[in-house]
């Protein structure tokens, strides 16, 4: 095994312990997960054909002039689709970073869109969330027509939209028909088809994918998801596996052999709640085949649609056995976490970037030293000067990431993507490659979280709690710092049990509060 470089990209982080020893299956996503894409032209494809759809069903000619940029969208972000902005939040809802276009916002002119600089995440008919990599392109066109619109002189400028002679193009109506578009591009297969025909420039081609597979195989079983169709898994997955890298002819073993199931169209995240009907495919053709299939499980069979339900019962394991590796936090992670108990691996394509940004910078500013003509003057004000400095690093610092700073903070707060990941994913890293770089008994042991406690002060400690647990550990803690003894007691109408010390003046004070899920 390759060693672990604790700086680089190969690095797979812990949120939750995994035991790898206990895992019986292995599932994967295709798309940006076995099949990587080769950024920025991957996302400059998708926009150039997500603009010229807008184009041609009537928008500005205008529009063409713009290009993808790779430095201002990352994924995250939110459109908010009554004021037109791109709005960059913690897991709060409070805003961190709001552009209008290309132009970013400064606090005051935030303060009129959003008094309270806060948003509600809840409000889904108003604010919709970029998450994946395909959004990457969307992010930027939506920055591309605010800026178009406003800077256009036939276009009146109104706070919900544009207005021209008796037409007004609101921002509701622009971000639908951008996301029309996009259906559009993934529905009539057109960005599947560019892809194809150049797979050299859009898909990476990992030699030690193969290698991956066939190791885990070893160990356990292997199974493919996908929303993709057939054609294209079939396509994608030959020129991934059947022929390595520099070779000219096949290694002569079917993509089909890495995996003990394979499912195409599943339709995710519905696949992990009610599913679809199982159907299999000829692939020969690449048609479905007539009724649903409710037979044993095929090997070399590949099938449509399903559920998580059904995977599990083909391959004989149970939800907690399975280790899925995929890239949308929503489709894949969430919705396995949260209605199936899968273990969950997230790749996060742009942490090699965020770590390779992170090391040189913070190399670079490592002593923050302050300039010395700020502290000759006996009247400057050192806490004043010493937090300007702070400011003025860290604004570079985001910088140093793209126009809309790092994916997973912004200053020393971490944003609604980096908030999600902690939450849902067991694991993550910049490739599912990287698990080459780990034994199949590894234990991935994920940090202790430390609580400190004071006398005076309550502590809220979150998880899972249970009585005996809550009073050894506050009966340990009593006596270590020499308190009275305790009263354990379960609060009326709450989910928290309340540890008061049996002495003390103010038995209605409880000193810490514990919160039980």
């Amino acid at each position: 095994y390759k060693p672990v470089n604790e700086e680089g990209s190969s690095v797979v982080f812990v949120n939750r312990s995994v035991t790898l020893e206990n895992i019986k299956c292995y599932g994967f996503d295709m798309d940006y997960t076995l099949a990587a894409y080769k950024s920025p032209d991957y996302e400059d494809l998708g926009f150039e054909l997500l603009r010229d759809r807008l184009v041609s069903i009537g928008y500005p000619h205008e529009l063409l002039r713009y290009n993808y940029d790779p430095t201002f969208p990352t994924r995250g972000l939110v459109f908010d689709t009554m004021y037109g902005n791109l709005l960059k939040v913690d897991s709060n809802g409070n805003i961190l970073l709001c552009s209008h276009g290309f132009t970013f916002l400064k606090r005051d002119k935030i303060h009129d869109y959003y008094p309270n600089n806060f948003i509600q995440r809840g409000n889904t008919d108003r604010f919709y969330i970029l998450n994946t990599l395909f959004n990457l392109s969307e992010t930027y066109l939506y920055g591309c027509l605010v800026e178009l619109f406003t800077r256009c002189s036939r276009y009146v400028n109104c706070q919900k939209g544009f207005k021209h002679g008796d037409l007004f193009m609101s921002f509701r109506s622009m971000f639908q028909d951008v996301r029309d578009a996009m259906d559009f591009v993934h529905d009539t297969g057109i960005l599947k088809e560019s892809t194809l025909k150049n797979l050299d420039k859009y898909v990476i081609r990992d030699p030690n994918l193969p290698v991956l597979l066939t190791r885990i195989k070893e160990v356990a079983k292997v199974f493919l998801a996908t929303n993709s169709d057939y054609n294209y898994t079939e396509a994608i997955m030959k020129y991934l596996l059947e022929t390595p890298p520099g070779a000219k002819v096949s290694l002569g073993k079917q993509w089909r052999a890495f995996f003990d199931l394979v499912v195409v169209d599943t339709r995710k995240p519905l696949f992990f709640a009610e599913g679809t009907v199982l159907r299999q495919v000829d692939t020969n053709t690449g048609k479905l085949r007539i009724g649903t299939y409710t037979g044993d499980l095929q090997h070399g069979t590949v099938y449509s649609g399903g559920s998580s339900d059904i995977v599990c019962d083909l391959l004989d394991v149970k939800g907690k056995d399975i280790l899925y590796v995929g890239d949308h936090i929503f489709g894949d992670i969430l919705k396995s976490k949260k209605r199936q108990g899968w273990k969950t691996f997230l790749v996060v394509p742009e942490l090699a970037k965020e770590l390779q940004v992170w090391t040189e910078k913070t190399r670079k500013y490592k002593h923050g030293q302050l300039p010395l003509h700020d502290l000759s003057d006996p009247n400057t004000d050192l806490s004043y000067t010493i937090h300007r400095h702070h400011m003025v690093v860290t604004y570079r610092m985001d910088l140093s990431y793209g126009q809309m700073g790092s994916l997973l903070r912004s200053g020393s707060r971490q944003t609604l993507f980096a908030s999600q990941l902690m939450r849902y994913a067991d694991l993550y890293s910049s490739t599912c490659i990287n698990l080459l770089h780990y034994p199949f008994s590894y234990l991935f042991r994920a940090q202790s979280v430390l609580v400190s406690f004071s006398s005076d002060m309550p502590v809220i400690i979150t998880g899972t709690c249970i009585y005996s647990f809550i009073k050894y550990l506050a009966e340990m803690t009593m006596k270590k710092h020499g308190f009275p003894p305790l009263m354990l007691s379960r609060c009326p109408m709450s989910p928290r049990w309340i540890i008061t010390p049996l002495t003390s003046p103010h038995r209605s004070s409880p000193l810490w509060i514990m919160s039980r899920r």
